[in-house]
């Protein structure tokens, strides 16, 4: 029966890799995506460092969740100085921002869920725990670990409502996989319950918290921030509005509110940080043809050179733009202001922690269903305020500069939320630690 519901299943995949075939090869010809990791993703080949040590694979889609690890894989290496620690991952800028994170361990594209790939992948790596980053349910990946016995930890699981209400439609076989592991560290008593309903064993369910809380800097003069105030120029009496993790138009709404205030408020700035690298080129254009002069981090990390006084007071509004991977966390910390993106159109908001653990006045727009305990949490504490459209961001950016008052006051509620939130990252390490092969 297994192998009979494997070969169902890559029957599903063929046929919806050929349904979406013509969108991967035009946008891999148009935006240059999709052109690495097909190897390890299609055959499964992927290679051990260390074949004699112990393996600890960790499984993380793209940035964000790669992005919850590195104290994670610390305190896990810690633990096992002797073994392997694997990271794989799915996305092209999950896979750079994965090796520039953890240098010193083994980072590879994860096997698409055939059984050819899957069989291929667990048989090379042999390992002994997977730990998979949220929600990553992919069922011939998981029923393959479970036939040879491999421990399967799901860590920082969630499970938003609309998700949950997509399972139920397949309880029977979301049942068969939960069961499978051994561990299942979710955020929240309601995510706990919402796997408990789709069958997961209660037993096995922990709540642990939300890693991302743990993995926040909340020191504003850290020395990655310092670099990027020193690399863009700012003065520390500067008054600085974040536009990070943005989706069109949410870019040009952020140019709008800073355009019409920067005359009013002449130590305002303005960085602008889009959500997905292949959009750079496109925000850079976008911000010169509202007749503003962009200074992109890339060309000033490549060439050692650094902004300069003159280039913001110059007579062409200057805004700067965060171009590379991994500096975002470090750039919230800049923000006075920080609209988070992803939350005006339907992709349903992006991390707001981040500049919350600053300290800094966090907006972001009405759809945040991927993050919705956090902004009801920040919300219900009066430490995050909604804005709707760029009218609204406008006003709302002007309310905060003419009463600086509340800036303090909604950063310092969002600061107190995020330090009273901490503790996962121990607690989900107590979770490998016992699943962990003795």
């Amino acid at each position: 029966m297994p192998l009979v519901f494997g070969w169902l299943l890559n029957g599903v995949y063929l046929l919806i890799v050929a349904a979406i075939a013509p969108v991967i090869l035009y946008r891999r010809w148009t935006k240059g995506k999709y052109r690495r990791g097909w190897k390890e993703k299609l055959t499964g080949r992927i290679t051990r460092q260390f074949p004699d040590k112990r393996c600890l694979w960790f499984h993380a889609v793209s940035v964000g969740e790669v992005l919850q690890l590195p104290k994670v894989i610390d305190e896990t290496a810690s633990r096992y100085p002797d073994a392997e620690l694997f990271i794989s991952v799915t996305t092209e800028t999950g896979y750079d921002v994965a090796r520039s994170k953890f240098p010193n361990h083994t980072v590879s594209y994860f096997p698409l869920d055939f059984t050819w790939a899957v069989d291929r992948a667990l048989a090379s790596m042999r390992p002994d725990l997977i730990v998979l980053v949220e929600l990553e349910l992919w069922p011939n990946f998981i029923l393959s670990a479970w036939r040879r016995k491999i421990p399967l930890l799901l860590v920082n699981g969630r499970i938003g409502e609309k998700s949950f209400r997509g399972y139920c439609r397949i309880k029977p076989l979301m049942s068969r996989l939960l069961s499978c592991f051994r561990w299942l560290g979710v955020q929240t008593e309601v995510y706990g319950e919402r796997l408990c309903t789709l069958g997961a064993p209660a037993d096995r369910v922990v709540v642990t918290g939300n890693i991302k809380f743990d993995r926040v800097e909340s020191n504003r003069d850290n020395a990655k921030t310092n670099e990027l105030r020193i690399s863009f120029g700012l003065d520390r009496d500067d008054l600085v509005f974040i536009a990070g993790s943005t989706q069109e138009p949410e870019e040009a709404f952020a140019i709008q509110t800073w355009l019409k205030l920067r005359s009013q408020f002449p130590f305002l700035r303005l960085i602008v940080v889009p959500r997905h690298q292949e959009r750079f080129d496109e925000v850079a254009n976008l911000i010169k043809q509202q007749g503003c002069h962009v200074i992109r981090r890339s060309v000033l990390k490549s060439s050692g050179t650094v902004v300069t006084a003159s280039d913001h007071r110059g007579q062409q509004p200057t805004v700067l733009l965060l171009d590379t991977l991994g500096e975002l966390l470090a750039c919230w910390g800049l923000a006075d202001i920080a609209f988070v993106g992803g939350s005006l159109g339907q992709r349903g908001g992006q991390n707001m922690l981040e500049p919350a653990a600053y300290g800094a006045a966090v907006l972001f727009g009405p759809n945040t269903w991927n993050f919705q305990d956090i902004t009801q949490a920040l919300l219900s504490r009066s430490a995050a305020r909604v804005v709707t459209d760029a009218n609204s961001m406008l006003t709302t950016v002007r309310d905060l500069i003419l009463h600086p008052q509340q800036v303090h006051q909604l950063g310092d509620a969002a600061r107190a939320f995020v330090a009273s939130q901490q503790g996962a990252t121990q607690r989900t390490l107590e979770l490998i630690v016992s699943a962990v092969k003795q």
